[in-house]
């Protein structure tokens, strides 16, 4: 993965709260921790996300309504190793994700896109779903409309989950994006209702939006050599075969069955909600095999 030195990173699409606290917990993806204690917080949370937020603000007492400060991240994006930077390079990729849905989500779905701001915070965040903290892993608020990421999350991706590859980054952020069109087309509240219609099945259908979002995912990688910035240059010089096979690998590294295995406990797929590493994999690659968003029908006739 090459990324161009003459790409402008547009900082305006971050909002940088580094440094500012908030509290609580939410679902993301959450990282191994003990034997499964996760499991059952991260699926109740996880359907009150896929229901706009309004049950998190419950569960954890609400939130939101922070801004963060822009100056520092605008001078170091500004300056000539701005691609050294770990936190300009994830903006740069933000750029990329969303100048793909700019003109792919009118031109497969006939819907305009709305862009959204990535939070990168440290530790501890509020948020329109609720406070937050960097345990529960990079998520996307559908109540606020925002990405949120610690970008401490990388190391621990790679030291605890063994996804160290670089294209583990741009893969992250671009799954959570496909949350984002997901809230955009309206799919994320046919699945709440789905849910409240048929409880037994709310696993089920909370792994079909993950998986939707990893194959749409594999559509931006697809496409990714073709975005550009608000100047018309390319935002990326080439991205590889290899590159595409750290995307798989991280998918690999977060499906349920991996992270039940990591955390010590026996592999229970009534609780998963994200979907194994094998659908994971499955997903994104084809989403990069075709590069079309209209591939990525995880739900067939259940929605």
């Amino acid at each position: 993965m090459e990324l161009n030195e003459g790409a402008r990173i547009d900082t305006s699409q971050v909002d940088d709260r580094r440094g500012s606290r908030g509290g609580g917990g939410l679902g993301g993806i959450p990282l191994p921790s003990g034997k499964g204690g996760w499991i059952g917080l991260v699926v109740a949370l996880l359907v009150a996300l896929a229901g706009g937020g309004a049950g998190l603000t419950q569960i954890t007492g609400g939130g939101g309504g922070e801004q963060g400060d822009n100056t520092a991240i605008e001078q170091r994006c500004a300056a000539d190793n701005a691609l050294d930077q770990l936190d300009c390079r994830n903006t740069l990729y933000v750029n990329s994700i969303q100048a793909y849905w700019q003109a792919a989500l009118p031109e497969h779905f006939g819907k305009p896109y709305q862009a959204s701001d990535t939070v990168f915070f440290s530790q501890a965040v509020n948020t329109g779903c609720g406070p937050a903290d960097s345990g529960v892993g990079p998520f996307y608020c559908p109540a606020d409309d925002h990405v949120y990421i610690d970008l401490t999350f990388y190391e621990q991706l790679a030291t605890q989950l063994g996804a160290a590859g670089e294209f583990a980054q741009p893969y992250v952020l671009a799954h959570e994006y496909g949350h984002r069109v997901q809230d955009l087309l309206g799919t994320e509240a046919q699945m709440r209702r789905q849910q409240q219609r048929d409880p037994g099945n709310a696993n089920q259908l909370s792994v079909m939006l993950e998986l939707q979002a990893d194959c749409y995912a594999g559509v931006w990688a697809k496409n990714a050599t073709g975005t550009t910035d608000a100047g018309g240059q390319r935002i990326f010089k080439s991205i590889s075969q290899q590159d595409i096979q750290e995307g798989l690998d991280t998918a690999a590294a977060i499906g349920d069955d991996t992270i039940q295995r990591e955390s010590g406990g026996r592999i229970d797929e009534s609780q998963f909600t994200h979907g194994t590493s094998a659908q994971r994999q499955e997903w994104f690659g084809r989403g990069h095999e075709t590069g079309d968003p209209k591939s990525c029908d995880t739900f067939g006739n259940a929605l």
